[in-house]
């Protein structure tokens, strides 16, 4: 089902293997659907854990995209992508390959099972706000822009790596 263009806000990360790989594969992925495609992608994040600490740091990112894809139709296409990257779901909050989430999908508010949007825990996190900051800082979420929430949540431990925006075009 196709329909208007709408801009789409992702998170992306993982800390097995190698995540700056899977989110690379996964938004090429996503970039190859006929009625999606990649816009802005942020710069690589090394960040802590979140939720459960005892696991390895994670990579993030944050990604723009055009899609006239539904909501639940792109969930499906970046779940898809997931199960195509050998991501296991066992632990929530756990170590993962790959984890894609969608942030905002245009002006939509959604409350679907398995589909929230905004996502509902975005606001609290600075590892997804961080990345998101860097390609969509004015971008409003409940009435306030990325940027103030972003200074608003403990951003400690968070580092962003020279990795540049095309980093996902350079890998194999």
């Amino acid at each position: 089902m196709s329909g208007q263009n709408n801009t789409v806000f992702l998170s992306l990360g993982g800390n097995l293997g190698d995540p700056a790989a899977s989110m690379a594969a996964a938004l090429r992925l996503l970039d190859a659907d006929a009625q999606t495609s990649v816009t802005a992608v942020s710069s690589l994040y090394r960040t802590p854990p979140w939720g459960k600490l005892d696991q390895p740091d994670f990579l993030n990112a944050a990604a723009a995209l055009s899609t006239r894809l539904s909501p639940r139709a792109l969930l499906d296409l970046c779940l898809d992508a997931e199960r195509k990257l050998k991501r296991v779901r066992e632990e929530r909050w756990g170590p993962r390959l790959i984890d894609i989430d969608i942030l905002v999908f245009g002006e939509r508010v959604i409350h679907e099972t398995g589909l929230e949007v905004p996502h509902p825990r975005m606001l609290e996190r600075a590892f997804v706000l961080a990345p998101l900051a860097e390609i969509a800082p004015d971008l409003a979420v409940g009435g306030r822009s990325v940027a103030e929430r972003l200074g608003a949540v403990d951003a400690a431990g968070i580092e962003r790596l020279p990795s540049g925006r095309d980093w996902w075009l350079r890998r194999t």
